[in-house]
């Protein structure tokens, strides 16, 4: 348990956080503090909080929340509760030094609203969405929250009852003649949702959008404001109602998959800055299969888009259902196979198509080239965060499940970083095995980032969050390095921690030079925001939310114009 005592102005003293912080080799839990301003130390000490470079701050008063009608067990942990407000801002005080260099704000997008009066949603990926800031300028940090506003948000907010057609949540009808015109939307997608609760990029013209796994669902936002700007409308004509929940973003170009349901396969598709138009590089078609497996994520290297056929595919009929099943929108192919397809990013062809052995991932860490010793590409390597096949992650994630854990189980699949090897040589078969012992990170794996400017290039580290058991999801922050094949755990009992997210130092020639961001909800209601050295991966700073935060799914960093 960590103890927590924090100042309300520059200059007063304060208990030092307890938190664990560990190679694998020396796990514990909790029970020893550190100093996270001194290497290496683990005495408990009084240590001053400061805000750099910045006067006194007042106290921070925790606003009027307003009820929460949720149901179920009222201890529920504040990472699967509802936000009592729909918007704060404020200024926190910092405990520890936050790096005069980091200046920028850390967009964190994910699902805040689980309940429509009395109605209580399903599933942690129903929620409507809530953006979260943390905004770092010479020492300060200003957070914020608010709601964003999409279509199915405000017209919950207006009718008091749920309209669109949310992960595992249905309207539900008035009568027989508006399900069928609930039927008639579904294929037109009108009564899909727009709720944008799944991640949030920065494109290269400087617009953020939120997204989600349908195309609707994309959201312009103010990164200062957090307000809703509107829609982000592709001009193209290519269609469908779905695609990648996570394109891949640089300064450059927009890279994304589109399932197509109808003829299975995937549309490979770029779009460039100042522009809405998508232009198509290239189509892969499925292996095997009713229909294409789901691709939440997807890796490129330099020159390559892979493109991941899952045997967890979509599913029409678990579509049209009123009720979910334990796998929702989708359904389990064994049969079907996994098949690992390379597609070069310049001429849009099929160079290499590989089956490899059965898989489930939602996210994908990196990908990057092998080379022979005169530079000729041999083979591409694709690192993911794979659940050993085991679909039952998907509903452990019920928000009933979460809510209602009381941490004697130990109940979290397996999970572990997942190496593809997609051979260049011809094979028909491709590889996938363990990149590193899964124990070295509890046998958890999920909520990953890299150094961006190792993005599709050979690289050493990854942030994500692991497991320290019995746990009933992941619940460390984890720095995993590649090469020698081990993991350092940040570890604080009772603590949800959020995607760790890398941000390099201006400058940095050593790849994980910089810090790790997270935002942490607290077992007793409270939160707070984390910064980590991403080197030693001990933590230099914590700042305390007036009030904890639900549990947020992926975020991005806009550095300061």
């Amino acid at each position: 348990m960590a103890s927590l005592g924090f100042s309300v102005g520059s200059g007063n003293s304060c208990l030092l956080p307890r938190a664990a912080v560990s190679d694998h080799s020396i796990r514990n839990s909790g029970r020893d503090g550190f100093n996270p301003l001194k290497k290496g130390g683990t005495s408990r000490k009084r240590l001053t909080s400061t805000n750099v470079a910045s006067p006194p701050l007042p106290a921070i008063a925790a606003p009027h929340l307003r009820p929460n009608k949720e149901s179920g067990d009222r201890r529920s942990h504040v990472a699967w509760t509802s936000v009592r407000q729909e918007r704060w801002e404020g200024e926190l005080n910092v405990q520890g030094q936050i790096p005069l260099w980091l200046k920028g704000t850390y967009l964190r997008n994910g699902p805040g609203l689980w309940h429509i009066e009395d109605y209580n949603f399903r599933h942690l990926f129903d929620g409507y969405a809530m953006l979260a800031k943390l905004h770092f300028e010479n020492g300060r940090l200003i957070a914020g929250h608010r709601q964003i506003e999409s279509d199915a948000y405000k017209a919950a907010m207006k009718s008091k009852k749920l309209c669109y057609r949310e992960f595992s949540e249905v309207p539900k009808p008035d009568n027989f003649l508006s399900y069928i015109g609930e039927l008639a939307n579904l294929f037109s997608g009108a009564s899909l949702t727009d709720n944008a609760n799944t991640g949030v990029v920065q494109l290269g013209d400087g617009r953020v959008v939120c997204l989600t796994e349908t195309q609707k669902g994309s959201i312009v936002i103010d990164p200062d404001t957090l307000d809703t700007i509107g829609k982000f409308e592709y001009t193209d004509s290519l269609g469908g109602l779905i695609h990648s929940a996570h394109p891949i973003v640089t300064e450059s170009e927009f890279l994304t998959l589109l399932p197509d349901l109808i003829n299975p396969g995937y549309l490979a598709v770029r779009m460039e800055p100042g522009t809405n138009e998508r232009k198509v590089i290239g189509r892969v078609d499925c292996r095997q299969g009713p229909a294409p497996g789901w691709v939440h994520s997807f890796p490129m290297t330099e020159h390559y888009i892979i493109v991941p056929e899952m045997p967890l595919r979509y599913c029409a009929g678990n579509l049209l259902r009123a009720e979910p099943t334990p796998l929702y929108k989708f359904e389990w192919h064994p049969e079907s196979k996994a098949y690992m397809h390379a597609m070069c990013k310049a001429s849009g062809k099929i160079v290499a198509s590989v089956e490899v052995p059965l898989f489930v991932t939602f996210h994908f860490i990196n990908a990057y080239e092998e080379k022979d010793e005169d530079g000729r590409v041999t083979a591409l390597i694709a690192d993911c965060c794979e659940h050993n096949a085991d679909t039952t992650i998907l509903d452990k994630l019920r928000i009933q499940n979460l809510r209602s854990y009381t941490g004697e189980e130990d109940v979290l699949p397996d999970a572990r970083v997942g190496r593809f090897r997609i051979p260049f040589d011809g094979s028909a078969y491709g590889e996938l095995d363990a990149a590193l012992d899964p124990n070295e990170h509890g046998k958890g794996m999920d909520m990953c980032s890299i150094n961006p400017a190792f993005l599709g290039k050979k690289y050493r580290y990854a942030y994500a969050c692991g497991a320290e058991r019995p746990c009933n999801f992941p619940n460390t922050l984890t720095k995993i390095d590649l090469v020698e094949k081990k993991a350092k755990n940040w570890y604080e009992e009772g603590a949800v921690p959020s995607e760790p997210f890398f941000v390099a130092r201006p400058g940095a020639t050593e790849e994980d030079d910089g810090v790790v961001i997270s935002m942490i909800s607290e077992k007793n209601g409270g939160g707070y925001a984390l910064v980590l050295d991403g080197t030693t991966f001990e933590e230099i700073a914590r700042a305390k939310f007036p009030y904890g935060l639900p549990y947020g799914l992926h975020g991005c960093w806009v550095p300061k114009k």
